[in-house]
């Protein structure tokens, strides 16, 4: 229960800070952090503790290699706390649709007049897609579960390459246009751009590649029967359900983007004061408070208990990129960076080619992201706003389908029992191919709003 304590203590330290900056309150955030830190130490497994000793250890050895005073050491631990408390609230928002029943009616969709794999495959793409606004990286093992009755009587070899290209591509084009998804949030306070400028262009672009996948994958698997089960559920109450959705959606949009104007403290942070009276009102227009409240404190404390990964690394990682934002290894990187600044369409290809790499080498991509915005600082002025933003949002969570380190890919992997390496390479050219589409888009964009 102590890190549960510690956890919560650190997110509100931050909070109250951000509304009240205060010298002091910031200073003690860094000391409650590094204790954080070597709590979660105990706690955290695989490449999260990996990759958070090294952050650390190379953090420290910057601090002190650029003649630092010890005060100014326990400032660089906030630059990540704003997407932990985005984790933190996330879990009132999920469960939430699991008490409204909302994941049922999408799953009851799944089942609704599928005659072959290829409409299985739509159908699963589509629900993917809706599903992953609400419920992110719970979707992956809650449709596999669905699916797997459908694909029973199909070989491990291939329904382990059908889950990974139908599940994992919708789940990733779904966070491309998710206002709830960090990377976009990260996105648009990097390019200072706004959300509801942006949102359009990535719902038509994301619109055109699930269209892209859905038909190719349709017409791939057309030729394989499957026995048709209707859903226990009528079209009539799915389709209810999925227009609730996305009512609750829109008002968390809106409501975020007042509060934004009102506080002026980021997307991300109105966000995360919103999402918990906004579940409760929700709760209590569906009628199922007493049974939200039941359910979500005991969810949120498991959430919150296993978070030790997430703090270890992010905390670390902030402070990493904050060291290196004071090395000569951040100029070579900018200068780099700053050459093609001026060519628009290369600086496009070099984001992409940032990602890619940087995916393959064990970086998550929020701490690629923040890196990158340090790198691109000098440049940010001189570069249209919207496409760049455009480009951040698409090559950043394009990694959701291939890095073999993600999440979500991490998950499946686990769950089909492959190497997480060769379930990225099945969806690496599709990868390939959205990244290159996207580069094309946003160099369009860019003659629209230069």
């Amino acid at each position: 229960m102590f890190r549960l304590y510690l956890y919560t203590f650190l997110i509100i330290l931050f909070i109250v800070a951000s509304l009240f900056p205060n010298h002091i309150l910031f200073l003690f955030i860094g000391i409650t952090a590094n204790i954080t830190i070597f709590v979660s130490l105990f706690h955290a497994r695989g490449l999260y503790l990996y990759s958070g000793i090294i952050f650390y250890i190379v953090g420290v050895i910057l601090f002190f290699t650029n003649d630092l005073t010890l005060e100014s050491f326990f400032l660089q631990f906030d630059s990540m706390l704003g997407m932990l408390s985005l984790f933190m609230v996330l879990p009132f928002l999920n469960s939430l649709i699991l008490v409204g029943r909302y994941d049922k009616h999408l799953r009851s969709l799944l089942e609704q007049k599928v005659h072959h794999l290829g409409d299985l495959y739509k159908r699963g793409g589509i629900v993917t897609h809706i599903l992953g606004l609400f419920l992110n990286i719970a979707t992956i093992p809650l449709l596999i579960q669905s699916l797997r009755h459908s694909l029973k009587n199909y070989s491990k070899k291939f329904t382990d390459k059908y889950y990974t290209n139908n599940l994992l591509r919708a789940y990733a084009l779904c966070l491309m246009w998710s206002p709830m998804e960090i990377m976009i949030i990260k996105s648009l306070e990097i390019t200072d751009s706004d959300y509801i400028i942006i949102v359009p262009f990535l719902i038509i672009f994301t619109s055109f590649m699930l269209y892209l996948d859905t038909t190719f994958g349709k017409r791939k698997y057309a030729h394989i029967p499957i026995e048709n089960t209707d859903g226990s559920l009528s079209i009539h109450r799915i389709i209810k359900k999925i227009a609730e959705l996305f009512m609750l959606l829109l008002l968390l949009v809106v409501a975020v983007t007042i509060l934004n104007y009102i506080v002026g403290q980021g997307y991300l942070f109105s966000l995360v004061l919103l999402i918990i009276p906004i579940s409760f009102i929700w709760a209590m227009k569906i009628r199922k408070m007493k049974r939200y409240i039941v359910y979500v404190i005991p969810n949120w404390k498991r959430n919150t208990m296993g978070q030790a990964n997430l703090f270890f690394m992010f905390l670390t990682a902030g402070f990493f990129v904050n060291m290196v934002s004071e090395t000569k290894v951040l100029a070579i990187l900018q200068h780099i960076f700053t050459a093609v600044s001026t060519q628009t369409l290369y600086l496009y290809i070099l984001i992409g080619l940032y990602f890619l790499i940087t995916a393959f080498i064990g970086f998550h991509p929020l701490v690629s992201i923040v890196l990158l915005a340090e790198i691109l600082q000098p440049v940010l002025s001189e570069i249209s706003s919207i496409p760049l933003a455009f480009v951040l949002i698409i090559c950043s969570l394009s990694t959701v389908m291939y890095s073999p380190f993600n999440v979500s890919l991490s998950i499946l992997s686990n769950i089909i029992k492959r190497n997480s390496f060769q379930v990225s390479f099945w969806n690496l050219p599709f990868s390939l191919f959205l990244i290159t589409i996207s580069i094309i888009f946003a160099y369009f964009m860019h003659f629209i709003f230069h």
